[in-house]
């Protein structure tokens, strides 16, 4: 059951920012070669790279087009290759077929963008790089590099807005939540219109997809929940639900669950880390708020012979906690938002 929530949703739609590119019409959408009319369900399938097993690693990208014109928006997940709740989230839309008959404009769905990870239990590829700190990539570079590239020249370009589905890495777990950079005026109110139970105000990170996207005049929201190499299906159907209120904003989907009565905005997030090494007892679980001061957990040793209370440091919402019971010293333990 996720805490009660304090500020109201936006129930305005705003336009796409006047710079961005023309609505696609009723014309072809070109995505990696491939042409793309208006009134189609297609697949298109990227050859990425080939790996020294002589296994050639593919990236699907599913295209769904109304007759009508609208705004292109990608939904994507598996960026990294261990994070399974947004490669599940997209594949269930997917299953549902809920684009295959769109009110106006087109949906770019692809479930695993990091398919070496996914193949692997893990958030790099092959050369042990973050795809998410790769872009715009190279076409000649790294497996992470080729990734980013194709994304950067072949997706990236053809869309207007996006979200890509992310969870909580290194054993932790992230509240729901929906990121978008307080700089890109375009994502706040269709942040809102996600209705996830929080919202975090979140800086561009140089080099990845969000930040291309936005130097592209494109505007991409970051959806995180849950915690790597596990299914929650509470994330789950918030991040569908969130999905669904999206494209409905954008006046894609007649109908849309209903959101939550209130959404928790944050302005700005710390992170909360162990000052000793040892075994972590926390108290505290992710969606809470918490007070300066409030004991949030114990560090003791294996041994019984010390225990250090952890106080908080700040007043906030929990929006992700370790699920590691082992901790070294500077570990993160908590992140928490400060809200509006």
């Amino acid at each position: 059951m996720y805490p009660p929530t304090q500020l109201s949703k936006c129930d305005n739609c705003v336009s796409l920012r006047p710079q961005k590119r023309p609505v696609i019409a009723k014309k072809d959408l070109i995505i990696n070669g491939k042409a793309i009319a208006p009134n189609t369900n297609v697949r298109v399938k990227a050859n990425i790279a080939r790996l020294a097993s002589g296994t050639i690693i593919d990236l699907p990208v599913y295209v769904s087009r109304s007759n009508k014109p609208g705004p292109v928006i990608l939904l994507s997940g598996g960026l990294h290759g261990d994070e399974v709740n947004g490669i599940e989230i997209v594949r269930r839309m997917l299953e549902a077929s809920l684009f295959d008959n769109l009110e106006r404009g087109t949906v770019v769905a692809i479930p695993v963008m990091n398919i070496y990870g996914f193949l692997n239990f893990s958030r790099e590829v092959a050369d042990g790089k973050d795809i998410n700190r790769s872009f715009p990539g190279n076409s000649t570079g790294s497996l992470a590099a080729r990734v980013a590239h194709f994304l950067s020249k072949q997706v990236l370009p053809a869309i207007d807005f996006g979200v890509d589905f992310h969870t909580g890495g290194a054993s932790r777990f992230n509240f729901p939540q929906i990121r978008y950079a307080a700089s890109d005026s375009a994502a706040e109110a269709p942040a809102k219109a996600f209705g996830a139970p929080l919202i975090l105000e979140s800086p561009f990170i140089e080099k990845s997809l969000r930040k291309q996207a936005f130097k592209g005049g494109a505007s991409i929201l970051v959806y995180e929940g849950g915690e790597s190499l596990r299914l929650d299906e509470e994330v789950i159907k918030e991040g569908i639900n969130g999905a669904k209120r999206l494209l409905h904003h954008f006046e894609m989907l007649q109908e849309a669950p209903p959101p939550p009565p209130a959404t928790i905005v944050c302005s700005s997030s710390t992170w909360l880390r162990a000052k000793r090494s040892g075994i972590y007892k926390g108290l505290i679980k992710s969606g809470m708020h918490i007070n300066k001061g409030d004991l949030l957990g114990y560090i003791t040793d294996p041994f019984g012979e010390f225990s250090v209370k952890i106080k908080a440091h700040t007043s906030g919402f929990v929006l992700g906690h370790n699920n590691m019971p082992i901790v070294n010293q500077g570990d993160a333990l908590l992140h928490i938002g400060t809200p509006v």
